[in-house]
């Protein structure tokens, strides 16, 4: 037990790895929440160092997810008679690092993209579905924010739909709590959805409140 804990804590740790932060301040010297958004997010971190690095912050925070709720899981599960469930909630715990990352003193990014990779981790199908509704919900309505809060919004579903009646309480219950963290990070994004006022991509405004 003590070492699927510390496993647990790796995974916090892990995802407390400001990633996009350590790449804006070694590449420009600057303190990435003090530039756009204000956020540590890919979107944010393209807009100090440039378009490309967006798939590359965005691959690193997925990858503090996956590796956690997919690999540390593994390990668990194989070494120590973890449950299965457990890959679930390194990653959730992961997400909670990005979140409130232990070398920033807890101030830290959204977590979409690490809750993406821990899902991923768990079920690849629930997150496939995810991403088409994120990638839809973009097109329609040309706000990343927006298509952040109804992906995560649609994950719980989607892994009911793919799992059916074998499908974990626990990792259900896991969804709905990685999905209520993204709506909180979000508050101040729905505000201005409701009033009409989220900037959007795709025209002549670009975002500035990213996911």
């Amino acid at each position: 037990m003590i070492y699927t804990i510390l496993l647990g804590v790796a995974a916090y740790l892990i995802g407390s790895v400001p990633t996009g932060y350590l790449l804006v301040y070694m590449l420009r010297g600057i303190d990435v929440r003090t530039v756009g958004s204000k956020n540590l997010g890919a979107t944010n971190v393209a807009r100090a160092l440039g378009a490309p690095w967006f798939a590359v912050v965005f691959t690193l925070d997925f990858a503090k997810g996956f590796v956690p709720a997919f690999w540390l899981a593994g390990v668990a599960v194989a070494n120590f008679g973890a449950e299965p469930e457990v890959g679930i909630l390194y990653g959730v715990a992961a997400m909670a690092g990005h979140i409130w990352p232990l070398y920033l003193k807890f101030r830290g990014g959204k977590g979409v993209a690490t809750a993406a990779g821990a899902v991923t981790g768990i079920s690849p199908a629930a997150a496939g579905l995810g991403a088409i509704v994120f990638v839809v919900t973009l097109l329609l309505g040309r706000m990343v924010s927006l298509g952040s809060i109804v992906a995560s919004i649609s994950l719980p579903v989607a892994y009911v739909i793919v799992t059916g009646n074998d499908g974990s309480a626990v990792t259900i219950g896991a969804f709905v709590f990685m999905m209520l963290l993204v709506l909180w990070k979000h508050r101040t994004n729905i505000g201005r959805i409701l009033k009409g006022a989220e900037p959007k991509v795709f025209g002549r405004k670009k975002e500035t409140a990213d996911a």
